[in-house]
């Protein structure tokens, strides 16, 4: 079942009706393989992978039966080859929001818990942070030992808060991208949420149907320097509308520009309207006075 009626329009269809990955017991070399590179793919967060990196000794033993998924999954997030990817080139933070998508499917819910896997990395280290995801009852009650970590973030689950679902858009950007393909680079993708304690916007992935991209605020982080009509400063609420993918009323017609307007509410109905006119798509509306 969709999560929402537009589900294909965000991109995350691909993952409402597919089915955990397990490695059940009596399992064959087949079933090993299957197992092994939905793993690789997952955990290096589809990112491409060479002959010479793979862990040939680790398949030996998870083919064998000496070694569970979960291990294999320890082993794959403290190996050079996920380091050289994902740690050594990025930010903590970018890091750690890396860990939480490819270790506990989803991304993280609040500052408090960036704070804590940054506080174990600086006094403990990398491993023993990389432990705490696999040993966590999170991980044990989503994957267990057999089966592969997936992306949890997209559906409502018990244990989950919903902060995480929109979250979940600015860390996934599509099933043909990999997380060394993101414009971002190596910044976090969510500080700014996190420290704010709000919901990310909701961004649309590549293939999804959709356009593939969506509002980004300047990275300066400056206010709109006009508006549709002039504010009404008083005591009215005044408004600000986060849009993409306006067109702007000139020749020739440009598109997908990312805009800020701030509005009285008497004004706000009117501003939905022409931004709907210009073929704008809102990306939020919240309260700033």
């Amino acid at each position: 079942m969709a999560i929402t009626t537009a589900a294909t329009r965000l991109g995350s269809a691909a993952f409402d009706d597919t089915q955990p990955i397990e490695l059940r017991p009596k399992y064959t070399p087949a079933e090993a393989k299957t197992v092994i590179d939905a793993v690789y793919r997952h955990v290096l967060g589809n990112g491409h992978l060479l002959m010479a990196d793979r862990l040939t000794a680790m398949e030996s033993l998870l083919n064998n039966g000496q070694l569970s998924v979960r291990e294999f999954v320890r082993a794959l997030a403290k190996s050079e080859l996920y380091k050289a990817k994902f740690l050594y080139p990025h930010f903590h933070t970018r890091v750690i929001e890396l860990n939480f998508k490819h270790l506990l499917g989803r991304a993280p819910y609040d500052e408090a818990e960036v704070i804590e896997h940054l506080d174990r990395y600086q006094n403990e280290g990398y491993e023993a942070d990389i432990d705490s995801y696999l040993n966590s009852a999170e991980y044990d009650a989503s994957f267990g030992d057999f089966t592969v970590p997936y992306y949890r973030g997209f559906a409502t689950q018990t244990g989950q808060k919903m902060v995480g679902f929109p979250r979940m858009f600015q860390l996934y950007r599509g099933y043909a991208t990999s997380d060394k393909s993101h414009f971002e680079g190596a910044n976090s993708h969510l500080a700014g949420d996190l420290a704010r304690g709000r919901a990310a916007t909701i961004r649309t992935v590549a293939g999804s149907g959709a356009p593939g991209w969506a509002y980004q605020a300047s990275p300066k982080g400056t206010m709109p320097q006009g508006v549709f009509a002039p504010a009404m400063y008083g005591s009215t609420r005044q408004y600000r509308i986060e849009v993409a993918a306006i067109s702007r009323p000139r020749y020739p017609k440009v598109r997908r520009s990312n805009t800020e307007y701030i509005v009285p509410y008497e004004q706000l109905n009117s501003t939905l309207q022409r931004i709907n006119k210009l073929g704008g798509k809102v990306a939020s509306v919240t309260l700033v006075k």
